[in-house]
């Protein structure tokens, strides 16, 4: 099998929860590291103009958002699972619901502490490009207190789940429902001081919880070159699509038609694409590429829109 490769940056926590799941796989993989903000030129011809971070990259198959990434790394790699107890519905499910609701309050909480200090090319970016709305500290400071409301809301019921002494959510072993709701924390807590912790509820059996998730690393990363993972795509090809079928999309789609496949809520770039097979958990797109030949690229379908071109 083809390297597994990260196109990432360090303070991406969507990165952060794919870092911890290569991590609790105990997966060797290759690291890209990738600027914080477009243009990336030798990522975009690899995902058809999809902006978000991060991507998957497995010879000539891309993988495109956490919410395909964390599934196809399951698929590939089984044990340990992501899914403990049968928990697969359950965490797919409620990681999804988390993440969105949870995106935006715990970046007005981020905004409260460091929003001025970021570069206003990067707030420029994220309005035009990614969020749609403005993430500095001046912009967001009326609704502070909302987004206090909501981000301790979201950690009381993730409270009351650990207060019996478990370890995660579902037991003993750490889940994709985890790694979601780690993610968001993560990113207050690396990049704020220690006042946070009492700003947005940070305590009682979340501390535990979330130093045990901590201390599950990274797995075994390796540095590469956007140019090495570029010449890994093009001397590569996408693995047959044998794990959904070829006419298997619920809006009735076929196999072969031209489609555009694009996120639901932000950084609305759309990607084009020949069908290849779907499901109602998964959509899988060809494209051809000058630089990097021929990708599959694979999508989740939740949180995004496929249309006929």
């Amino acid at each position: 099998m083809p390297e597994i490769i990260l196109h990432h940056y360090p303070l991406s926590p969507f990165s952060e929860k794919v870092r911890v799941t290569l991590g609790l796989k105990g997966l060797a993989w290759r690291s890209v590291d990738i600027a914080p903000l477009p243009p990336r030129p030798l990522l975009e011809p690899l995902t058809g103009g999809y902006r978000r971070v991060p991507v998957l990259q497995i010879g000539a198959d891309i993988y495109c958002d956490t919410n395909i990434i964390l599934p196809a790394l399951e698929r590939l790699y089984p044990a340990p699972s992501l899914y403990p107890a049968g928990s697969e519905g359950v965490a797919r499910g409620l990681a999804f619901a988390w993440e969105r609701a949870m995106w935006v309050p715990t970046i007005g909480i981020l905004s409260h502490f460091i929003g001025d200090q970021l570069p206003p090319e990067f707030i420029k970016d994220r309005k035009e490009g990614y969020l749609g709305f403005d993430m500095s500290k001046t912009a967001m400071a009326p609704e502070l207190h909302l987004h206090r409301q909501r981000v301790a809301a979201q950690y009381a019921w993730l409270k009351v789940a650990l207060a019996d002494g478990r370890k995660f959510i579902f037991g003993d072993a750490p889940s994709a429902l985890d790694l979601a709701c780690y993610q968001t924390i993560f990113l207050l807590r690396k990049n704020c001081p220690a006042e946070v912790d009492a700003m947005a509820g940070h305590d009682g059996p979340l501390v535990p919880w979330f130093d045990r998730i901590g201390t599950i690393g990274h797995g075994k990363p390796e540095p590469m070159s956007a140019e090495g993972a570029m010449a890994a795509a093009r001397d590569a090809t996408p693995a047959a699509v044998t794990h959904i079928q070829p006419d298997g999309d619920p809006g009735g789609l076929r196999a072969g038609a031209s489609v555009t496949v694009t996120p639901d809520d932000n950084a609305r770039v759309p990607v084009s694409g020949m069908l290849v097979a779907a499901s109602d958990s998964e959509i899988v797109i060809r494209r051809s590429d000058p630089q990097a030949g021929d990708l599959h690229v694979h999508f989740p379908r939740l949180g995004f829109d496929v249309v006929a071109a």
